[in-house]
């Protein structure tokens, strides 16, 4: 019978079930089975695999750390080969496997007590002799060397007071006369030194022998001053790079804060960064309760590495008040205002329809350089084709720099930027559900700020506000950039609205490529050199000149650009909801164009197949003067298979049409697309659609170049009415 290390309580062994979370072990046994699943043990890295990591607890057992377990990418660990890390034993299996889980921990210091588990039995690290069983003897030393500290204290107490009274009896023969009545008695001094003050000792037998009691009150006073260490200086989160291992000040905001199993992580920002700095109270327990996201503090702590982050064991974190709130708040916005406009407002290259809204970029790439010096999440979200891709995959070059200047953890990239496609090219209900869910999520779970989302090639549409509206009840910011002509309901709904079509212009010539690599260049000049040739690459043809000059330049012909072009279009397609973030940079940056050839041509025989079939069962009629080529598209596509509907037609319209009055229609069981030479509004054609069957539930989704949607069982009815439409929509 024994009492827990942490509570204290009487239990069988050191550590009562209630808090064997709370210690780390030491293994000591020689087989799997002696492990006691649920409990923290120190162990060393043996090795990756593409599946985990592979630890050794002790010398005889290697259980393996399931990358599913990580609470961060497998690629983001900075563990080598033989390092210390702490895992908790999940599961041990009957063939002798071992299943580990993450412990937040990393650190002893960071759990309450320290045991060492053998085959049979567990010992605290002093009562653990080199046999590996419970030492006495050991014990017993330990015992009688922390008495005989003791005993050494008081014999040195003794010694000093005896060497005090002996100077004061000298002082007193030498000169005839007794010891002042003011100096300090031998007993106060002899208790002084037995508490440690050799000091005071020292100053005591110096009194003894001198001065009186002024003169020892000032030195004394004297002495204490020394004692008192300097107020820290404010440093800065670029600075303690070069601090490790110093204990600095830091004054700034409270971005994020975290509850971990150990300690309380607190995301501090100031004027030139962010750095994480952990608190501890006790295992689990949130420290400094009052202080949350948003709050003004200054924190004092220890720099130090924590798997190779930076980061600061914080000493003392004190929010701050009145003027001291305000001078940090005004510090921060200054800086803010200063860096989040961009270095360089210049364009890529002349383009009326983008010099159009260049007020509007500049606004757009402000915002999204402020949500990164604020360490806010921020979330793109985009169409599902090669314009969107090469259109989120521009910002994401420039925005993913930033961040990780900006923060000190290495895997911020990952925290603090999401690019996501959407279905389709509205920011319904569906879209703001998700992402409003992720945030609330992220805010609850890991004390996050709300993002910026930022709409790219979608979501420029009134059938787009409801979800903005969503967003806007939880103070969530959106902006859009986007290429298709879009409403004006949407200005009024987000904080930046870029769309050509705003500014009346023609947006038959643009991409939204082209609008967001200009973005890319001014959120980060330094990426201008890596997104000059993406507006070539978005366009299926008759590509602005000023556009080819710039791939000219950077080495990407023709060949190159309708290669990049296709393998981001077959990519897009294949698990539309990922952001193949790897795989797109591939494809759109490195100069070797090896995979992109050998993916484009999948896309070129799987369209040539497509549109074999579509040729075989195309109708062609006239209307009015038009000439209408229209494809079954419920008959005669594969519906879940590339290419998709939206691209095939688009490629049909391109090789089919004869002149400028030519119109592709595919209709399927509920949706109708309409592609035409000349200008066409949807919506338009969707009203008179909608009067002529009143009864076929029509709605057009994605505005004015959006498509058609209707009840099944007027199918029909609604082909009919399209094409007697038609002559009257075309402008």
């Amino acid at each position: 019978m024994g009492n827990c290390i942490i509570c204290g309580i009487p239990v069988d062994g050191e550590i009562c079930e209630s808090h064997e979370e709370d210690a780390v072990f030491e293994f000591e046994g020689t087989s799997a089975s002696q492990l006691s699943p649920g409990r923290y043990y120190r162990g060393t890295v043996d090795g990756y695999a593409d599946f985990g990591v592979f630890i050794d607890i002790g010398s005889h057992v290697t259980g393996l750390l399931h990358r599913s377990e990580l609470d961060q990418r497998l690629e983001s660990l900075d563990w080598d080969a033989g390092d210390d890390v702490y895992v908790q034993v999940l599961d041990v299996r009957d063939n002798g496997n071992v299943d580990l889980g993450w412990s937040i921990r990393q650190r002893e210091r960071e759990f309450r007590g320290k045991l060492i588990e053998t085959a049979n039995d567990e010992f605290r690290p002093e009562e653990y002799g080199e046999d590996g069983s419970d030492d006495d003897s050991s014990s017993d030393a330990g015992s009688d060397t922390e008495s005989g500290s003791g005993s050494d204290d008081s014999s040195s107490a003794d010694t000093s007071a005896d060497t005090i009274d002996s100077a004061a009896n000298e002082s007193g023969d030498s000169s005839g006369s007794q010891p002042s009545p003011d100096a300090p008695d031998a007993s106060d001094t002899t208790e002084a030194v037995a508490n440690g003050s050799g000091s005071v000792a020292t100053e005591s037998a110096s009194t003894a022998t001198s001065a009186g009691a002024t003169e020892t009150d000032a030195s004394a006073d004297t002495a204490a001053d020394a004692d008192e260490e300097p107020a820290l200086k404010r440093t800065t989160v670029d600075a303690i790079e070069n601090q490790v291992g110093s204990v600095v000040r830091l004054e700034g905001e409270i971005t994020g804060v975290r509850q971990t199993s150990g300690p309380t992580v607190f995301e501090l920002r100031d004027e030139t960064g962010t750095v994480e700095c952990a608190a501890f109270e006790e295992a689990g327990v949130r420290a400094y309760p009052d202080v949350d996201v948003d709050g003004v503090v200054a924190i004092e702590g220890e720099v130090e590495r924590h798997y190779g982050d930076l980061q600061v064991e914080t000493e003392t974190l004190d929010q701050l008040e009145d003027e001291e709130r305000q001078t940090v708040v005004d510090r921060l916005e200054n800086a803010l205002e200063r860096e989040a406009s961009p270095d360089d407002a210049s364009l890529l290259a002349e383009h009326d329809a983008v010099a159009a809204v260049e007020d509007g970029l500049v606004d757009a790439a402000t915002a999204i350089r402020r949500a990164v010096m604020e360490a806010r999440p921020v979330v793109v979200r985009h169409g599902a084709t090669a314009d969107g891709y090469v259109a989120g995959a521009a910002i994401e070059r420039a925005v993913l720099p930033l961040i990780r200047e900006k923060h000190t953890r290495d895997d911020a990239e990952y925290h603090y930027f999401e690019r996501r496609p959407l279905d389709g090219r509205v920011y319904d209900m569906d879209a703001a559900t998700d992402d409003v869910t992720s945030m609330l999520e992220a805010r609850e779970r890991h004390g996050e700020q709300l993002p910026l989302v930022v709409l790219v090639d979608a979501g420029s549409t009134a059938e787009s506000v409801d979800g903005y509206d969503l967003l806007s009840l939880y103070d969530a910011d959106a902006l859009v950039v986007d290429d298709s002509n879009a409403d004006e309901e949407v200005v009024d709904a987000v904080s930046v609205a870029v769309a050509p079509s705003l500014a009346g212009e023609d947006v038959s010539d643009v991409t939204s490529t082209a609008l967001s690599a200009n973005i890319a260049a001014l959120v980060n000049d330094d990426v201008r050199g890596d997104v000059e040739h993406l507006p070539a690459i978005s366009y299926w043809e008759d590509t602005p000149e000023a556009y080819t000059d710039l791939a000219t330049e950077a080495g990407f012909d023709e060949t190159a650009l309708s290669e990049r072009r296709e393998a981001v279009a077959l990519e897009s397609y294949y698990q539309s909801y990922k952001d193949k973030r790897e795989l797109i940079a591939d494809l759109l940056f490195d100069h070797d164009g090896d995979l992109a050839a050998h993916v484009s041509e999948q896309f070129r025989s799987k369209l040539d197949t497509g549109l074999e079939t579509a040729r075989e069962n195309l109708t062609t009629e006239s209307v009015d003067g038009n000439t209408v080529a229209v494809l079954d598209t419920a008959a005669f596509t594969h519906r879940y298979n590339f290419p998709t509907t939206t691209l095939l037609l688009d490629a049909l319209h391109r090789r089919e049409r004869e002149d400028d009055s030519f119109v592709t229609i595919g209709l399927g069981d509920d949706e109708l697309h309409v592609r035409a030479t000349e200008s066409l509004n949807v919506r338009d054609l969707g009203d008179a659609i909608a009067e002529a069957v009143p009864d076929a539930g029509v709605q057009v989704v994605g505005g004015q170049d959006g498509h058609v949607e209707f009840l099944p069982g007027e199918r029909d009815a609604v082909r009919q009415a399209a094409l007697e439409a038609l002559d009257d929509t075309l402008a």
